[in-house]
């Protein structure tokens, strides 16, 4: 992993997978989970794009200075690692929290997006989705990660894989959410800080959207991606039949095959060769 350092002074992790000179894909996570997330989509993705995969402040190889963190700092965060890698622009592909990063830069920094893929993911706090969250910080305050993955692990993980991998969930659960407890909490004040204006401005976007979207997704369920799709000016959207919010693990075959013929059939133009522009361009 190679880190560098955002404007704040904090490291920041990531790591690159693929083709030196393949089309850019930045690839963020949710909440507390790091780049090994995305370990299910390493080799499709990077089969043909130069992945370029973060672990957000907090979490992983990247610094955990104290909370509370901000979702616009984290997205900032994002554009450090660009602008280390010399990247002027890439894809952007978010899930969940991380589907919230990608939404902040393609309205704030439309000129380093390329397209964006928001999967699992919503434009707004729903009163019952900020109640949950707010117990899972308490959770996590008094009871720690082992805490947070069993009260969790229902709203994640669909039934069926609920119930063949129930053993090995309760074992690996404290360990997919391998983050401080701290770290946790500022993650989650992160995304409860979060205005709407920003998906008032979605409306602006101008780059290819795929909005993608588990059926049985409990946490950010149908309804969160219609919106989006709704607001995004010609987005697409793809319902994966049986998905639940970990989707990218559950139906990892799918989820691949979905996000690359979003992206293979993008024009050559979404490709252009801008790693070599300036930051902030």
């Amino acid at each position: 992993m190679t880190r560098v350092v955002a404007a704040d002074g904090t490291a920041i992790s990531y790591k690159v997978v693929g083709p030196r000179h393949g089309p850019p894909l930045l690839a963020l996570q949710g909440l507390g989970a790091d780049a090994r997330g995305w370990t299910f989509q390493r080799r499709a993705l990077a089969s043909r794009y130069r992945l370029i995969l973060v672990d957000n402040r907090g979490v992983g190889g990247s610094d955990r200075p104290p909370g509370p963190y901000d979702l616009e700092v984290m997205a900032a965060d994002a554009l450090a690692v660009l602008d280390d890698l010399g990247v002027g622009s890439a894809h952007v592909l978010g899930a969940s929290m991380g589907g919230v990063l990608a939404q902040v830069l393609g309205v704030r920094h439309p000129s380093r997006v390329r397209s964006l893929t928001l999967a699992c993911t919503a434009c707004r706090h729903h009163p019952w989705r900020v109640e949950l969250l707010g117990q899972w910080r308490a959770v996590a305050a008094a009871e720690g990660m082992a805490g947070v993955s069993r009260v969790g692990a229902r709203w994640l993980i669909g039934t069926r894989t609920r119930l063949r991998l129930r053993t090995l969930l309760e074992l690996a659960g404290p360990l997919a959410l391998n983050v401080p407890p701290e770290s946790f909490i500022a993650q989650v004040d992160a995304i409860l800080s979060l205005e709407d204006d920003v998906r008032f401005e979605l409306t602006e976007v101008q780059v290819p959207t795929l909005v993608m979207v588990g059926s049985q997704d409990r946490l950010t369920p149908l309804g969160d991606a219609e919106e989006i799709a709704s607001l995004v000016p010609g987005a697409q959207l793809a319902i994966l039949r049986g998905g639940a919010h970990g989707f990218m693990v559950e139906q990892a075959g799918t989820f691949n095959r979905t996000v690359r013929t979003f992206l293979d059939g993008l024009s050559p133009v979404a490709d252009r060769d801008v790693d070599g522009a300036a930051a902030g361009a």
